[in-house]
């Protein structure tokens, strides 16, 4: 059945000047726009809400809004389209066995389930609280669908060896992503938290980081991301001693 038409604002791509860098891709919260054959190209009029997001993304001035008559916007059509994207990067990962080759499968993103506490708890295991993989902040993809409106806890990697509550208190209906400030780039990771704010939207943010100086970083690109891209969402960053106790909580609004 033929889809109705109307006049309405959808995005202008002019791939003359489109480089391909691809920082529209990442900005549009629907997965609209794809890179194809070095362009950036809208893949469907009805992914595109025409809210124009990723106009300020793009260094080239490539992409503009204009009226003309397209297919309405139809938000459960994104929906199914983010968890076909999910589903194609896990496919991806799935099908090259061979780590060395950049396709590990141990990366592939998905979501976890878990047994009833209740059965756990009959043979005397702490339950683990862990709901999606991957966790570290290199691998999520920004556009997870496990990520939207989530409580998001973003977590030093080495908190969980210090704090012994870590699953019960903290990871406890959090999604979680993992990083290393003093090993990793903090301005990927500022980039990347960046985009997954834009995409995901979470209700709360909660940064756990260790007393060490070095781990400062992991904050501090939490908060720049958050203060750029979802201003009024509430942030904690709590400081975990070396001993295995909270010593520092900084909350913002």
């Amino acid at each position: 059945m033929a889809v109705s038409t109307r006049v309405r604002k959808i995005i202008r791509i002019d791939e003359e000047k489109c480089d391909g860098c691809g920082d529209c891709v990442t900005a549009c919260h629907e997965g609209a726009i794809q890179l194809i054959d070095g362009k950036a190209r809208l893949v469907s009029e009805t992914y595109c809400d025409g809210l124009g997001a990723c106009i300020g993304d793009c260094p080239q001035g490539a992409i503009t809004l204009e009226e003309r008559e397209a297919e309405p916007f139809d938000e459960s059509a994104v929906s199914r389209h983010l968890n076909n994207l999910l589903a194609q990067v896990e496919a991806q990962h799935t099908a090259d066995s061979k780590c060395s080759t950049g396709g590990c499968p141990g990366s592939a993103a998905r979501e976890l389930n878990r047994a009833q506490p209740a059965v756990l708890a009959a043979a005397d295991d702490v339950p683990s609280q862990l709901s999606h993989w991957p966790v570290q902040l290199m691998l999520v993809p920004p556009h997870a669908p496990y990520l939207r409106g989530c409580d998001l806890l973003i977590c030093a990697d080495c908190v969980p060896f210090a704090l012994p509550n870590f699953h019960s208190e903290y990871l406890s209906g959090r999604r979680v992503l993992v990083g290393c400030p003093k090993l990793d780039d903090l301005q990927f990771y500022y980039e990347k938290l960046a985009q997954i704010f834009t995409t995901a939207q979470p209700r709360s943010i909660t940064v756990l980081k260790m007393e060490v100086p070095c781990c400062n970083g992991i904050a501090a690109a939490a908060m720049q991301a958050r203060d750029e891209v979802l201003a009024d969402t509430p942030i904690e960053v709590i400081t975990i001693g070396v001993q295995g106790e909270p010593v520092g909580r900084q909350r913002a609004v």
